[in-house]
């Protein structure tokens, strides 16, 4: 399995990929192969001429039509990826970021098929004189305008997420990929029930989870903190219920009205729930219009008195396979400017294990951060928590290498006095609640019920809608129940029944942890930010057993010159060695590289990546 995990495609249009993945996407790619090559032989062998129309123009009938039923194939397991806090990723061992590329694959081989669906029978009515067609809507057969329609929306989605687009243009792609809605509807409009049926699976799951994310973002969460460091880097520190557990290197995602009341961005946390049971914190780099006005925001508050600042989050999303670092014996963390947040949680978590758990043995860890500044390097001082250090630090056999990209030694003098970091606390108001789970602490049991409870909703009202209002009319010989009419009392149905179990499960939820928003936000004093090329104004060393002393002794600063992986990589001794990476493309794809060769055989790559 080891041999499995390992990178076997780095540099190329589907990114890094593991050989397991390869082998997946390889075999999808013979199923669909398999599903469409079956149907064609077996229209070919009887497919029926029409009056004045000719084979070829008859084989192409049946080609588009094939080439329909594979994008709906493609279709089933396109919403599964996406579920954010779905069980299914867990039992798997996925995290949500992680399957986002899987999403891609099989977004991209969708519109491939339904766009060759759509073209080959524009070519067919053309070539037949029934250019018409593509203004019919049928009222009881396949309807060709909601076709065109959910075709037009899934390009519109499928342009602007190309990764050009996507990185230049983040907006765009984000708000133009809530047309999946018109998309579904649409699709639903033109199949009909009984072909929807086949992709409701993944789409049920898919709206469930998207409904609890709109609960839980409907509440205002409470804010206790936030720092600001010199690199423009600025860490927020939520109160969160003791009850919420969450693995390292989770993602939460977070809204703040007076920055965008629609924009939500995902940040990977960096606290540790064992570590800090009551806090939740995530660092935000300043990289956009966004980060960059929220930055403006709190850079005008006050340190004086506390302030106000109302923020909304979903997640945090966490699986099980975000701990497997803990089955190395040693761990090499490799970072390019803000990726250094999530190895942040995973030091926090070593140091609370190697804390609690004497007997367990916690991997040693060489961390390898590239800066572009020297400015930067204080986002390493995030290591040591805002609600106050941690003694037991030392206990880790730590290494860390710094490497500033853009400046020498010298130029880096008139930076190294800088001012520390700015500190602002935050008064909560009586609305604000801690960020606790949306669904108790027993989830996936809420969850399972969520979903069972609302299927057998969702058939009941089906079952008795069809019984007795549509069966009947159906039954009248002179007329028959319009297909669109049907389709949309199905979705108002699978809508309804979603909402209404929901709201229930976390309401009744809501009632039974009300305790919960007792919780007194009490401000602890906030541990000095010194940075790693900083001194103390006054010449005094630190304390020897501070933690950031102990960091700071294990912490080289390389200026003007970037880190030699390969050098550095191929010396690691040991045979279970795991390799983190997060940063840019380029380097996750050098690290990977690396890793894959055959001079690497005890290097175990995990590449962490957000592509939201």
């Amino acid at each position: 399995m080891a041999a499995c995990r390992r990178p076997v495609l780095v540099r190329g249009p589907l990114g890094i990929v593991t050989a397991i993945e390869l082998a997946f996407f390889l075999m999808f790619l013979a199923l669909l192969v398999w599903f469409y090559a079956a149907f064609i032989n077996l229209d070919f062998s009887k497919i029926p001429v029409k009056p004045g129309e000719k084979m070829w123009q008859a084989k192409l009938d049946r080609a588009a039509l094939r080439l329909g039923h594979v994008g709906s194939l493609c279709c089933v397991f396109l919403f599964f990826p996406v579920a954010r806090g779905s069980s299914l990723l867990q039992l798997i061992g996925l995290t949500s970021e992680a399957s986002i590329k899987y999403h891609v694959w099989l977004g991209n081989l969708v519109m491939f098929f339904f766009t060759a669906h759509g073209l080959s029978y524009i070519v067919f009515w053309a070539s037949t004189d029934q250019i018409h067609e593509m203004v019919q809507w049928a009222r009881t057969k396949v309807a060709n305008v909601p076709g065109e329609l959910a075709l037009l929306s899934g390009l519109a989605m499928w342009v602007t997420a190309l990764p050009r687009v996507r990185r230049q243009m983040f907006e765009l792609f984000f708000h133009t990929h809530h047309l999946y809605i018109l998309f579904l509807v649409f699709y639903a409009l033109h199949v009909g029930v009984a072909v929807f049926c086949s992709i409701l699976p993944g789409v049920f799951l898919f709206m469930v989870d998207r409904y609890l994310r709109f609960l839980q973002s409907r509440t205002r969460v409470r804010l206790v903190s936030a720092r600001l460091l010199a690199s423009e880097a600025v860490e927020l520190s939520f109160c969160k219920s003791p009850c919420l557990t969450h693995s390292p290197m989770s993602t939460l995602f977070v809204n703040v009205p007076c920055v965008s009341r629609l924009q939500w961005h995902p940040f990977t946390v960096t606290s540790s729930s064992g570590l800090e049971p009551d806090r939740l914190s995530v660092v935000i780099k300043r990289a956009g219009s966004w980060t960059q006005k929220l930055y403006e925001t709190l850079s005008f508050l006050p340190t004086s008195q506390p302030g106000h600042l109302d923020v909304s989050v979903e997640g945090p999303y966490s699986q099980a396979a975000s701990a497997s670092f803990l089955q190395y014996d040693s761990l090499v963390m490799i970072s390019g400017g803000g990726g250094i947040t999530p190895f942040i949680s995973v030091i926090r978590e070593l140091v609370h294990r190697s804390a609690t758990s004497a007997e367990t043995a916690t991997p040693s860890l060489l961390l390898i951060s590239v800066f572009k500044t020297s400015a930067d390097l204080g986002m390493l001082g995030l290591i040591v928590p805002a609600s106050g250090g941690f003694s037991d630090i030392s206990r880790l056999e730590l290494r860390v290498e710094a490497f500033v990209t853009r400046e020498s030694t010298a130029s880096a003098g008139d930076v190294v006095r800088k001012e520390p970091a700015k500190l602002v606390w935050f008064e909560p108001l009586p609305s604000h609640a801690p960020i606790a789970p949306v669904l108790a602490h027993s989830s996936w049991l809420w969850l399972a019920a969520v979903v069972s409870s609302s299927f057998v909703i969702f058939l009941l009202l089906v079952g008795a809608v069809q019984r007795l209002y549509i069966y009947p009319v159906d039954g009248n010989s002179n007329r028959v129940y319009p297909w669109a009419a049907r389709t949309l009392l199905n979705l108002l149905f699978l809508c309804v029944s979603v909402a209404v179990a929901a709201s229930a499960a976390v309401l009744w939820n809501k009632r039974r942890n009300a305790e919960a928003k007792q919780i007194k936000n009490v401000a602890s004093p906030a541990t000095s930010l010194a940075t790693w090329i900083d001194k103390p104004p006054d010449g005094e060393a630190e304390v020897e057993s501070s933690p950031l002393h102990y960091l700071e002794q294990v912490t080289r600063v390389h200026f003007d010159r970037r880190p030699d992986l390969n050098r550095m990589l191929l010396e690691i001794g040991g045979t279970n060695v795991g390799v983190m990476a997060s940063g840019p493309p380029g380097l996750l794809e050098d690290v990977a590289t690396i890793c894959a060769s055959q001079s690497a055989s005890n290097l175990h790559f995990a590449s962490i990546s957000f592509s939201w």
